[in-house]
C-alpha cells in the first residue's frame, strides 16, 4: 500500500468526513468545491464570536500543513461554518502571501457546499452551524501522528516549560487543528497509544447539547427583544453561560 504523503492525508480526511456525515443522516453535502475566497461571504446571524488568538495560531497552523477541514457554505457561497478558519486564511493572505499562494493556489478555497439558501432557511443554516462546529470527525492516533510529524518539520516542538519568544508550540498547535483538549493530544501521542483502533473521541451527546444550548443563547440574545423580562433574563445569561463553558471545561 502507496504510504500517504500530508498532502493526499488530508485529502483522504476530507473525503471521509463527507462520507461519515452523510452516513449519520446530516443534509447532504455537494461534491467539494474549489471557490474564490472572496466569494464567500459571511452570515448575518452567525452565533460564534471570533477569538483573535485562535486565528493567529490557526493561520500558522494552515501554513504550516494546510486546511485539513474545508470550509461549509450554503449554495450561494454564504458561510455556514469555519469562521475561524475563514479568518485564518484572510489573515494568511495579508501576512503571508508566500504561504497563501502554496496552500491555496490561484485563491481558490476548499468548501462543502450545501444544497440550500441559508437566507431563505436560517434554521437549517444554524443547525448546520453547530452540527459542524461541536462535532468534529474522528481521527486515529496514525493520523494523529503523521500531522504532528509534519508540524515539526515547519518548526513546531514539544519542549516542556513556557515557550520561549517566537518559539511555536506543537501541542497547541495540534489542539487548535483537531479541535481536542491538549491532554487528549498529549495522550495520542504518547508512545502508550493504544493500537487496537481507538480514536480522538468526539464530544459525547451531553456535551453536543450543551454546546448547542450555548449557541442558542447568545442567538437568542442578538435578536431577543426589550421587554422588561428579556432585558432581565439577558443580564443572566452572561454568568449562565460561563458556567456552563466551565463546566465543560472550554
Amino acid at each position: 500500500m502507496a504510504k500517504k504523503t500530508p498532502g493526499n492525508l488530508f485529502e483522504t480526511l476530507a473525503q471521509q468526513q463527507m462520507g461519515e456525515a452523510n452516513a449519520q443522516g446530516t443534509p447532504a453535502l455537494r461534491a467539494k468545491s474549489l471557490v474564490p475566497l472572496d466569494d464567500i461571504k459571511q452570515r448575518n446571524s452567525n452565533t460564534r464570536d471570533l477569538n483573535q488568538n485562535h486565528v493567529h495560531a490557526l493561520g500558522e497552523s494552515i501554513a504550516a500543513v494546510g486546511l485539513i477541514e474545508p470550509l461549509v457554505t450554503d449554495a450561494n457561497h454564504v458561510l455556514l461554518a469555519g469562521g475561524h478558519r475563514l479568518a485564518a486564511i484572510e489573515l494568511l493572505r495579508k501576512k503571508n502571501i508566500d504561504a497563501f499562494k502554496d496552500r491555496f493556489p490561484d485563491g481558490l478555497v476548499p468548501v462543502h457546499r450545501m444544497d440550500f439558501d441559508a437566507v431563505a432557511e436560517p434554521d437549517r443554516a444554524l443547525e448546520v452551524e453547530i452540527s459542524e462546529n461541536e462535532t468534529r470527525r474522528d481521527y486515529s492516533p496514525q493520523e494523529a501522528r503523521e500531522i504532528a510529524d509534519r508540524l515539526r518539520t515547519m518548526g513546531y516542538k514539544d519542549t516542556p516549560g513556557r515557550p520561549k519568544a517566537g518559539e511555536k508550540r506543537l501541542k497547541p498547535a495540534l489542539s487548535i487543528i483537531f479541535g481536542k483538549s491538549i491532554r487528549t493530544v498529549e495522550r495520542y501521542l504518547s508512545d502508550k497509544t493504544p493500537t487496537n483502533g481507538e480514536v480522538l473521541k468526539t464530544p459525547t451527546n451531553g456535551e453536543v447539547f450543551l454546546k448547542r444550548a450555548i449557541a442558542n443563547l447568545k442567538q437568542w440574545e442578538k435578536v431577543r427583544g426589550k421587554k422588561k423580562r428579556e432585558v432581565s433574563l439577558a443580564k443572566e445569561l452572561e454568568d449562565i453561560i460561563a458556567r456552563i463553558e466551565k463546566g465543560l471545561g472550554n
